[in-house]
């Protein structure tokens, strides 16, 4: 993704409305990282472990998911792409013992991540050129952030390229109910994963619909409309994407998908 072309409320639900810029997204972090209201309602309504900087919609029930789907082990190393704080690598690799290489779009977050985890290795990245090696890394953790990629299938080309024989990916995203709803943001339209996948050279493709994850959401966003925070820029960004969200919330579907590089 062209950092000068990112289109998105926040990292959360890929809704198209104030944020245009990668400095847009950079002051959108800043915010968030001076919001303790914004973390803890975030963690609560989605069951996400203490502590865990969580910038995207995956709850602790989606989490405990995604890890052995991830089929990692010690010393073996995940790729978290389009990673922002850092939080969903930094609890996987502290349940599995893996090693962590976080890649983000945004300076400000990969410099928050950074600190977070004492120096860990977080990059500066895009969703197309990850700047990794290729065959490099055992998973890649794609949450809630491919739908910004300007091209889906060069997205999907990139984690083929950087997984080694046999790597897992694993995305959690939304797709169109009805992938003709013009009232969907369109890039979330154009996403078809059970096709884009295996046209990526993927084998072992699996694409699930997550409707208990949904129910989460939703819980989220009218708490986050409920709560009244002043002098909040975190929480204000809060409401206004939850009164957008709220409008179309049954016209997108979660998804999990799975897939592996063919040996």
């Amino acid at each position: 993704m062209d950092r000068a072309k990112a289109t998105s409320t926040n990292a959360f639900s890929g809704k198209v409305c104030a944020v245009t810029s990668a400095e847009d997204f950079d002051r959108w972090y800043a915010d968030r990282a001076t919001s303790p209201l914004a973390d803890d309602l975030v963690r609560r309504t989605l069951g996400l472990p203490p502590g865990l900087e969580s910038t995207s919609l995956l709850g602790g029930q989606g989490l405990d998911e995604v890890v052995p789907a991830l089929r990692l082990a010690a010393g073996r190393v995940l790729l978290d792409l389009a990673c922002g704080r850092g939080g969903y690598g930094l609890e996987i690799a502290r349940r599995t013992g893996c090693r962590l290489v976080g890649v983000d779009f945004s300076a400000v977050v990969v410099d928050q991540a950074r600190k977070a985890s004492d120096g860990g290795d977080f990059r500066v990245g895009t969703l197309t050129a990850t700047g990794l090696s290729t065959a490099s890394v055992d998973a890649v953790l794609v949450v809630d952030s491919v739908q910004f990629a300007e091209s889906k299938p060069d997205a999907l080309r990139e984690c083929l390229r950087v997984l080694r024989p046999g790597g897992r990916l694993v995305i959690t995203c939304w797709q169109a109910a009805e992938p003709a709803d013009e009232r969907v943001w369109r890039r979330i339209r154009e996403l078809d994963l059970a096709r884009q996948l295996p046209e990526a050279g993927f084998a072992d493709v699996e694409v699930v619909d997550r409707p208990e994850w949904r129910e989460q959401e939703k819980r989220m966003w009218e708490e986050a409309l409920a709560t009244d925070a002043p002098g909040d820029p975190a929480m204000a960004s809060m409401r206004k994407e939850a009164r957008s969200v709220l409008e179309t919330f049954d016209r997108k579907r979660r998804v999990l998908a799975t897939a592996t590089r063919p040996r």
